[in-house]
Order: structure tokens, then C-alpha cells, then sequence
């Protein structure tokens, strides 16, 4: 039977969102995805934490000062299986497209940086968590686990998810490499914090990351990214000294082939609307016959990468005490052998 490559249209997503109103967020969000449909678009992507937007307050004061957000900020995360979800599974169902929505998910009485990949029928295809936030972001969020670390197949090819700084992980890098990534979502908050004061983050160099994990895994990359509106930095913003730090706009989303170029026109920082790119899987295989990291331009002789997909279960239920499945895979000193007999990708 001959290999078929899909061949479709996408769209990434530079918007705000309505900062700390969800359902306002997702009538946005509803609006960007119908667009989205009308232009011929099969997926669309979103920024990190669209809903209800990034807290950039953690990055303006003291803990102290940001705890005034907290309460509001978790009431307006989103909780799957609520009738706020429902709203944007039915959306995706209606416009026919697949969405791979970012979301600060609200999980009992905590939050998550998380990524919700939703099928053009309005059912789940995965759901993942950051597997470390960065920095300050400790503060509002806990971590994913080993079992967010995945590619899912789909009619549209196989698919993964990172979120921001996930993109300067090797090992986590590596891990989406490995499981033959065709399409990934690179979701970025806005790039406006602190200019040229920290350099890092920019979006010269975080754009340059988006790149060369395109460039590294042969793969397509959408990079949605937020913009910081006046609704936003007037939440904030309470002071000159954070309107210094944090400003209007920081929008540079981007589309990336698998040989690394621009396949969107950008739009300006602090311009909403969507960027489009017509993307071909065939693509991918004349990538990879130049270098395919996790194939045959690997050296699983000298390096090799474990992952532990135990999920992260608080409570496990049972008679007596379980041992720990990651004590038990990673003894003191591994030795060469239990390393190469172990599962590794």
C-alpha cells in the first residue's frame, strides 16, 4: 500500500486573551477557532495559558503582592468535564477543526500549565501538563509527569505539545524526537518582559528555539504566542515601574518547516489575528534523510535517553506500601548492562 502524507492547512494563534475572565476568554477563543475553520484551517494552535491568560505578576513584585490575583486567577482556570470545557469541545465539533488549546487547568485545589489537544468530533485526543515551570511560575503551578511526555497519532499525523521554556530541555526535546513527531505545538506567552534587560527571554532568542526544534526533529512547528493588551497591563501594570518591566504587545508567533524557514508572514507585536501555513508531511522524510537525531544520525552506542512514563499518582491505593517504580528502575549507580536492558527510546 503507498504511504500517504497529509497535506492541510494551519493556523497559529498571536491574540490576548480577556485576562482573568474565562468565559470572555473562550468567547474569544470560539471566535479565533470559527475563524480559523472559515479560512480552511484543520488545526489551530493556541498560546501558553490562553485561558485566562498568563500571570505575568508573578514577575512585576514579591510573592507577596501577587497573592491579591490568586483567588481570581483560580477561578477562572479551566477544570475539564465543566460546562466551560464542554463550551470548546463543542466548538471544535461545529467548526471541524482540531485544537490544541493552552489552558492554566485548575485540578482540585491546584493549577497546572497544560496543553488540551481537542479532535475536529469535539473528543479529547490527549490532554498534558508542563513537566517543570519555570522559574517564578512555582509559585501559581505544580508539575506533569513522564506520562505528558508523548506524541499522539492522528488524521492529521502524529502530533506533540511543549510549552515555553520546554523548548530549552534536551532530554525533553529529545524524547518528542524519538516518538517520530511530525506536528508540534510550541506554545509561548507573550515575549515583552524586562526588554533587553534579560536577554533570554526575548522573542529573538525564543523564537530561535521554536526554530531549531523544527530544524532538530524534521517536524512542523506552530508557535502561538499571546500579546499583552491594555486590559491586561492595566491589571498589572499598577505602577510606572511595572509598566517599565511589562509591555503592551510581545506577539511574535511564528509558523516553522522542517528545514527550519518561515512559513508565515508575521504580524506585527501587537497585532491579533491568526498566521496561516499550508504544510505537507512529505516534507519530513527529505528532512530527516539529512539528520534524523532519534534515527539514523543517532549514536545509541554512547547516549541514550530513559523516560520514566510512571504517572504521578498522589495516592495509590492498595495493602501494604508500594515501592516506588522510579527507586526501583534507577538503582544508586546503574551500571552499563541495567542501563541497556532497561526500556529505553
Amino acid at each position: 500500500m503507498p504511504i500517504t502524507h497529509p497535506a492541510y492547512r494551519v493556523a497559529a494563534v498571536q491574540a490576548a486573551p480577556v485576562f482573568l475572565d474565562l468565559d470572555a476568554s473562550i468567547d474569544k477563543a470560539i471566535g479565533l477557532i470559527s475563524e480559523a475553520a472559515a479560512a480552511g484551517a484543520k488545526l489551530i494552535a493556541f498560546p501558553e495559558v490562553y485561558l485566562p491568560g498568563y500571570p505575568w505578576q508573578i514577575w512585576l513584585d514579591a510573592p507577596a503582592w501577587s497573592l491579591q490575583f490568586t483567588q481570581r486567577y483560580f477561578d477562572n482556570s479551566l477544570e475539564y468535564g465543566t460546562p466551560e470545557a464542554e463550551r470548546l469541545s463543542k466548538a471544535a465539533a461545529d467548526a471541524g477543526i482540531t485544537v490544541s488549546m493552552g489552558l492554566s487547568e485548575r485540578a482540585g485545589s491546584s493549577l497546572y500549565i497544560a496543553q488540551w489537544l481537542i479532535g475536529p468530533d469535539g473528543e479529547t485526543i490527549s490532554t498534558r501538563r508542563k513537566l517543570k515551570p519555570t522559574h517564578v511560575e512555582r509559585t501559581v503551578y505544580g508539575e506533569g509527569d513522564g506520562s505528558d511526555l508523548a506524541v499522539v497519532d492522528t488524521p492529521l499525523g502524529r502530533i506533540g505539545q511543549l510549552c515555553c521554556w520546554e523548548h530549552l530541555q534536551p532530554l525533553s526535546k529529545y524524547a518528542m524526537y524519538a516518538q517520530n513527531e511530525q506536528v508540534h505545538i510550541a506554545a509561548w506567552p507573550s515575549f515583552s518582559l524586562y526588554g533587553d534587560a534579560a536577554y533570554a527571554l526575548t522573542s529573538t532568542v525564543n523564537n530561535a528555539a521554536s526554530r531549531i526544534y523544527a530544524t532538530e526533529g524534521s517536524s512542523f512547528v506552530l508557535a502561538p504566542s499571546n500579546v499583552v493588551d491594555q486590559h491586561m497591563a492595566s491589571i498589572v501594570c499598577t505602577d510606572e515601574a511595572k509598566k517599565a518591566m511589562l509591555a503592551v504587545g510581545g506577539g511574535y508567533a511564528r509558523i516553522y518547516g522542517p528545514d527550519g524557514r518561515d512559513l508565515a508572514e508575521p504580524l506585527d507585536p501587537t497585532e491579533e489575528g491568526l498566521l496561516y501555513a499550508d504544510i505537507d508531511l512529505a516534507a519530513i522524510p527529505t528532512a530527516k534523510a539529512c539528520a534524523d537525531p532519534a534515527g539514523h544520525y543517532a549514536r545509541p552506542d554512547v547516549t541514550r535517553l530513559w523516560i520514566d512514563r510512571t504517572p504521578g499518582e498522589r495516592v495509590i491505593e492498595g495493602t501494604a506500601p508500594v515501592p516506588s517504580t522510579r527507586a526501583a528502575a534507577f538503582p544508586a549507580s546503574p551500571t552499563v548492562p541495567q542501563v541497556a536492558e532497561a526500556g529505553l527510546v
